[in-house]
């Protein structure tokens, strides 16, 4: 990555906790007893560095859907703004090249949810956020995308596999939610 990308991704993270903050009502509101079960804390077991094992579909939603590539590095996953929100730091590497991202996570208490948003380093523009959180252990998060030009739903899916192990799936689905073609597996194994 280099110097301008930083500073122009440090610039929209910095924003866009400031936007979501200033939604809030309030700078820091005090951890409330509700807070342990509303939702805001699903990720504290992740908090940590990773070591990330990476399958990806090479071209989702094709006729050509069978080639898939092969990743490897660490994500280092960071609470930040009292556990409200957290990044990841993501870079994996393999023969088809490198992949150096971030995942931003924000935790909206009204609606008691989480909002991801991915940032591919590579263009450094922010994809559309996908929506949800964690019930009976399992993360599902859903939005709207484009690929190609058409719209798209996105399925993100997190399976805690235990306290040192994690499972990610991405899908995407050109019905409306009917059908889902996974694109990506990422399988995590805490590092520390």
């Amino acid at each position: 990555m280099t110097v301008p990308y930083k500073r122009i991704l440090i610039a929209g993270l910095s924003a866009l906790m400031l936007i979501a903050t200033a939604a809030s009502g309030q700078a820091s509101p005090p951890p409330t007893s509700s807070t342990a079960t509303d939702g805001q804390r699903d990720f504290e077991w992740e908090a940590g560095t990773w070591r990330t094992t990476v399958r990806v579909l090479a071209e989702p939603l094709s006729e050509s859907a069978d080639q898939w590539l092969q990743f490897a590095g660490t994500s280092v996953v960071r609470p930040l703004m009292d556990r409200r929100a957290n990044v990841v730091e993501f870079g994996v590497s393999g023969p088809n090249g490198r992949i150096d991202a971030l995942n931003l996570r924000l935790y909206e208490p009204q609606a008691r949810r989480w909002s991801l948003t991915f940032v591919n380093i590579r263009d450094g523009l922010l994809n559309p956020a996908v929506y949800g959180g964690f019930h009976d252990g399992v993360g599902e998060f859903y939005g709207d995308d484009q690929l190609g030009g058409r719209p798209i739903k996105v399925r993100f899916l997190i399976f805690r596999q235990g306290p040192d192990e994690a499972r990610f799936e991405q899908a995407f689905s050109a019905d409306g939610g009917t059908t889902w073609e996974t694109n990506w597996f990422a399988v995590d194994h805490r590092v520390r």
